[in-house]
């Protein structure tokens, strides 16, 4: 991918988190070329994205999204590339939509013939990668409980609905999951999925005493691999700004392709989006 292009990317990539989310909703509606998905109250795919590429998003539409997650009880969200007409932020600003925050999106092509076992460097003696197999249910558990931990205020249980997405998450079929162990212990974990040429890499964790040993960068070589061997030419990554996995996936040979503006509607009785 020598000439890079950055809106396609995000045409991929965005359209890859709005079929997602879907897959893992207990209810969606198209919005334009985009999506909106609601997995219950407190749910992280609460959300509507991949809209704004193909034509504008009317006013008609945009009340239609404000009603779909105000009708379930939470607060209506909007997450768009800097590609998104100027005419949707300001119907989504009309209509009382606040910036939440920014998150990254990170690229790499994934050229033929690369070693890519070589990007982890320095991992530990004793480290091992393992695909887990999603007939397994006690290792799918396993999986969703490390994948899931750096999600959540160290110390506190899992809420009930990330168990359920995750479970899902990790039983799809295009879907990968990964468990990372070092002398036989659990110590991190993270998902992948492909499709249209296009491996993201998603909810990746691992455990407070096997940090800054490199095992996240193994875990990131790993799903890369997959990706390849799945037939992408390109995988990508979101990440809050400045964050360890942004860092380890820029040494992996990760660019910035864009910042995602995560939009709210605040109000009164509606459970905030996480």
């Amino acid at each position: 991918m020598n000439d890079v292009n950055l809106l396609e990317i995000a045409r991929r990539f965005e359209h890859k988190q709005a079929t997602s989310a879907v897959e893992l909703s207990t209810s969606s509606a198209p919005l334009a070329d985009g999506w909106m998905a609601f997995g219950g109250v407190g749910s992280y795919i609460n959300k509507s994205c991949g809209y704004g590429f193909e034509r504008d998003v009317t006013g008609a539409e945009l009340d239609a999204l404000v009603d779909f997650f105000a009708s379930r009880g939470v607060e209506p969200k909007a997450e768009l590339s800097p590609f998104a007409p100027q005419s949707l932020l300001k119907g989504l600003a009309d209509r009382g939509f606040v910036l939440r925050e920014f998150e990254t999106v990170l690229y790499r092509p994934l050229p033929a013939g690369e070693d890519l076992s070589k990007l982890a460097q320095g991992t530990p003696a004793g480290l091992r990668i393992e695909r887990v197999d999603p007939s397994d249910d006690a290792a799918v558990r396993r999986f969703v409980e490390v994948a899931g931990s750096g999600f959540v205020p160290e110390g506190e249980q899992m809420p009930e609905v990330f168990w359920e997405m995750g479970l899902k998450a990790a039983r799809k079929p295009n879907s990968d999951s990964y468990m990372a162990w070092i002398d036989g212990m659990p110590a991190g974990a993270g998902g992948c999925e492909v499709s249209d040429g296009l491996t993201s890499l998603f909810g990746t964790s691992v455990l407070p005493a096997f940090r800054r040993r490199g095992v996240q960068q193994a875990l990131i070589a790993a799903r890369l691999q997959r990706g390849r061997e799945k037939g992408s030419d390109l995988a990508a990554i979101m990440s809050s700004p400045g964050i360890p996995t942004e860092r380890n996936a820029m040494r992996m040979g990760f660019q910035m392709a864009y910042s995602r503006a995560v939009l709210v509607k605040p109000g009164a009785g509606l459970v905030p989006s996480p």
